[in-house]
């Protein structure tokens, strides 16, 4: 129990120290003089800037996309999405970058909240499972009993854990998810066998699979892998907003979406080793050849326009549906959930 209890305070303490040094990024996320801009001035919490799944939002204010908009816009950091999502809803932030699932739970929770951005058209998410357990773990079928780590409880990892099991025919009472966060807390938890397996993203993945920490389970960072994962194409990380303020404060919603989907079209033209050297520096913990691997390998995740996939939603809410008891029975108005009213006209 004492390991225990320290190891769960060394994880605590780290997924802080992430969060810490997400806001302390800021700086390196921002473009520098955005503060003496005159404009719209808008605050997006990221479910974690340096992850390759994000890496649209910090892109743009990269490339200058934000500014030219006229816009200033303050990049902040929380290392999961459940995380963000509260602070969008305690006013603190007007946008989140993180998964669209949490707009559909949000939904049945009283709230309305909206994807006006779709980045993904997949996860980006990837199942490993630990060098020591690869034995014991050939598949989900083999989750019960075992501790499996996420970003946080109640996060979108923690969301598609649930259903891989649940999929496979595992009791979702007989999973134990632990909370570690991501990159090097993730990575800890995994070579001192706190967990046995979890979900992660790149480049957190690059880094397991070069330290020969685990081998992946199940990948969920292509089209492909989606499908026969969950099924179908399973929208995922974009930029939603309160319906409220979108519908309040349109001109400045239209502004973020010429900026973010001129990026996404960027980055369809370009290289992941040119998408690299725009991005900062420090985000490329493992090394820059292998940061340029996690871009390749998360690259087929993203739309080229921001316009959410035809029948993504549907695959969202029936994945949520297999295991989530406020959705079981509830009834969900997919069309409330996101809008792609501003990413056509930047298209």
């Amino acid at each position: 129990m004492r390991t225990s209890a320290k190891f769960s305070a060394l994880v605590v303490a780290g997924a802080m120290c992430l969060s810490l040094s997400g806001c302390a990024d800021e700086s390196s996320a921002d473009t520098s003089g955005n503060e003496s801009l005159k404009g719209d001035v808008v605050k997006i919490m990221v479910g974690g800037l340096d992850k390759v799944i994000y890496l649209p939002a910090v892109l743009t204010q990269r490339l200058g996309y934000f500014q030219q908009e006229g816009l200033t816009v303050k990049l902040l950091s929380e290392p999961a999405g459940v995380q963000a999502t509260t602070s969008l809803l305690s006013d603190d932030v007007q946008g989140v970058v993180g998964f669209y699932d949490h707009t559909l739970d949000l939904q049945v929770k009283g709230k309305k909240v909206e994807s006006v951005v779709q980045l993904a058209q997949t996860p980006g998410e990837v199942e490993v499972v630990s060098t020591k357990a690869a034995g014991d773990i050939v598949s989900p079928k083999d989750f019960k009993g075992k501790k499996l780590g996420v970003t946080g409880l109640g996060s979108s990892t923690d969301f598609l854990t649930k259903y891989l099991a649940v999929k496979n025919g595992v009791d979702i009472s007989d999973v134990t998810p632990v909370a570690v966060g991501a990159g090097q807390t993730f990575l800890s938890a995994l070579e001192k066998g706190a967990i046995d397996g979890g979900m992660t993203t790149d480049p957190t993945v690059a880094q397991v699979l070069d330290k020969n920490l685990g081998k992946v389970l199940v990948d969920m960072r292509t089209p492909e892998g989606s499908k026969a994962a969950l099924g179908g194409l399973y929208p995922a990380s974009s930029l939603y907003m309160s319906s409220d303020w979108v519908n309040s404060n349109k001109e400045t919603v239209q502004k973020l979406a010429n900026a973010m989907v001129k990026t996404l079209k960027w980055m369809s033209e370009h290289t992941p080793e040119e998408i690299a050297e725009q991005m900062p520096a420090d985000y490329a913990k493992g090394g820059k050849d292998l940061y340029v691997k996690s871009i390749r390998s998360t690259l087929p995740m993203f739309t080229k326009d921001g316009v959410m996939p035809a029948d993504g939603p549907k695959t969202v809410l029936q994945v949520l549906k297999s295991f989530n008891p406020n959705l079981k029975n509830a009834s969900v108005d997919l069309e409330k959930t996101y809008t792609t009213e501003f990413v056509k006209k930047a298209g």
